[in-house]
Order: C-alpha cells, then structure tokens, then sequence
C-alpha cells in the first residue's frame, strides 16, 4: 500500500508553493555563468544586505554553538521601541511567513474559514487548504482589495482575513478610510492580518498598528526580507494586540529565530541610510518600467511595491524563453494569471537588461 493512504488527504492534493527560480538552479540546467544571470523574481533587494546588518552577523557567527534568545528580547525590544507598540505585542517569526501559519495553526480547524483576495498572495490558500479549513477568496477589481466586499463575506465560521497591503503580485494599496470602514464591521471572533510585507516603500502608509495598540484582535505582518535585503535569513515579525500575540508565542518552536537572523535584523532596523537608498533606487525601477511598459503600450498595473505586473500574452512562455537567455522572472499562472509576468525592480542595469531580453522575446 501506498504511504499517500496513511496522509492526509489534503495534503496530498495540495500544490506546493513554487518559489522564484533560483540562479544556481539556471546556471546549472542551461549552462550559464551564475554572474551572468539576472534574477528579477522574487522581489528581493538589489543593493544587497544592510551593510550594518553584515557586519553585525559576522559577529554573531563567533557563538554560533550557543542557541540564540529565544524569546528574541533585543529585537523585539528594538522593535517596540521603533513601531511605538509594547514589547508583549511583538512575535518574531522564520519569515513573516512563519506568523502566517502560527496564526493558521492557531484559528483554523475543520470548521473554520479563511478570507482573503482572488488575488492576494498564495500561501494564504496554502495554509487553510493544510488545516482543512474553508478558503474564501473574494474577487478583487482592479487588482485592488475590496474591503467593503471581504467584509460583507465574513460569517460566524470566519476565523482569519488577510489582508495584503501592499498586495502581492499585484503591487495595488487601499488606503486609511477604505481600512477603517472594514475595521468598524469586524466581529470579535475574527482576527484580521495585515500582511505589510512592502509597507516601507510607501510614500504615505495607513496606519494598521493604531488598532494593535486599541487591542483589536489584529496581526501586523513585517519582514526584514525586502527593504532591508535580508531574505536569505528568513527573519520577520507580528505586531498583535496582547492576546493574539500570547497565544502566537505558544504556537512557536522554541529557538524560532537563529541568533545570526536576530542580529542581523536588529542592526538592520537602525539602517535608515540603506533604506532611504533601496527607495531611491525603487523608485526609479518603478518609474522606468511603467514608462517603458506605456510606451510598448502593454498592460500593466502600476505599482507602489518593488514589482510590476504586466501582461505579456503566454506567461509561461515568456518566463521560459526569458530563463534562457539569463533573466528570471516570475510566471503567474499560480495566481490565475496565465497571461502575466511580475518582474522584481532592480538595479538600473538589471533593468534595462531585463526590458531588452523581453522586447526581443516578444518580437519573436
């Protein structure tokens, strides 16, 4: 008998999370030098780590054979410090993704359902589809979510909504008002994530920590993956009111977050200059591709991330024949997208590059 009879059914039918390909994998399948190859899939940083942060992890490398602080006291001291929240709503996390499930693992069952955007990030759907609970996706116009609509679908089952502001892959925000209107209408037995993996590159944020500190039942989700440049860590963290961030802390792995990660986090949040250069360099990306993406006259949603949708036909297609010739973007048939590639801002090199390799895709 197959070992798939004993697991969960689920699971077994559950689509794995396809991340970015990454570069060593595309040297080594076509060939190609991996210094030639520009990676414009994962929305990372293009100027590399803090260079505060580097420093501070090559010291924390010296007591790599002691376990790390498990409760994470400086960092999330740092943090509460820095976001104006109390040390007790601060949970640290493997990634922000690893609050996503620790708050999955904590609300849903069998009986429960989850709500989020047709078009919000995947794992979302990942994580409800492991604990059996209901995904409720509601359909998102524009690419933009409607919070009037996500509020309407909630029941007396709805456990979780996400929220993902600035939205992954479609790079789209809704503002103060729209999130306060959904606010007011949200039962006590329901716990809303606002997933603000991107929230540093906006120019004028809505505040999601007010209700944190009103001691809402909501969880705020930031990565030092993106504006800090420190993806390769996987280090992030929540920002919850008191009781969801209590019984967070109990879901968790004891030692969660390595020692490196905690110290390469916490010199990273005192890192304004790199961060102030990651927007500048965003912000050209950005304007240089929605300009050429007009110009071509190809459809695409302008963007307030690190990132761009645009529709170029035959995703799969243009990632394919792109890959072969040293640029990586990402396909986004997973989102439903067939016709879409989410192209990463770069560096102005890489994205020059980047336009040049997919107009002569698109020629051919």
């Amino acid at each position: 008998m197959s070992i798939d009879a004993s697991a969960n059914r689920f699971v077994c039918d559950l689509v794995a999370y396809e991340p970015g390909k990454p570069i060593e994998e595309t040297a080594r399948e076509l060939g190609l030098d991996p210094s030639s190859i520009v990676k414009l899939a994962s929305n990372e940083n293009p100027l590399g780590p803090s260079p505060l942060a580097k420093e501070a992890m090559k010291a924390a490398l010296e007591d790599s054979h002691i376990y790390p602080d498990g409760g994470g006291y400086k960092l999330r001291a740092a943090i509460a410090e820095r976001q104006d929240v109390k040390f007790s709503n601060v949970v640290l996390g493997n990634g922000s993704n690893e609050i996503i499930e620790l708050l999955c693992h904590t609300f849903l069952n069998p009986e429960a359902e989850l709500i989020a955007a047709e078009h919000a990030f995947v794992v979302y759907k990942l994580m409800a589809t492991l604990f059996g609970a209901k995904y409720v996706e509601v359909p998102d116009p524009g690419f933009v979510h409607d919070l009037d609509a996500m509020a309407d679908a909630i029941t007396e089952n709805t456990r979780l909504v996400f929220i993902a502001n600035p939205n992954n892959p479609t790079g789209t925000v809704v503002g103060q008002e729209e999130i306060d209107r959904f606010m007011a209408r949200v039962p006590d037995h329901v716990v809303v994530c606002f997933d603000e993996a991107y929230y540093e590159f906006l120019e004028t944020p809505p505040d999601t920590l007010k209700f944190v500190r009103e001691g809402k039942n909501v969880c705020v989700l930031r990565t030092c993956s993106k504006i800090h440049g420190l993806a390769g860590l996987r280090i992030g963290y929540g920002l919850a009111s008191e009781n969801v961030a209590t019984i967070l802390q109990k879901a968790r792995q004891p030692f969660n977050t390595n020692a490196v990660a905690q110290a390469g986090a916490l010199a990273a949040l005192t890192d304004d200059t790199h961060v102030e250069k990651t927007r500048e360099i965003n912000r050209e990306g950005l304007a240089f591709y929605h300009d050429a993406f007009a110009e071509r006259e190809l459809e695409f949603v302008p963007s307030v991330a690190n990132f761009v949708l645009v529709k170029v036909g035959d995703g799969d297609a243009v990632f394919q024949a792109m890959l072969k010739q040293g640029v990586i973007v990402r396909a986004m048939r997973g989102y439903k997208l067939p016709e879409w590639v989410r192209i990463s801002v770069g560096t102005m090199e890489e994205n020059r590059r980047c336009l040049a390799v997919l107009d002569e895709v698109l020629t051919h």
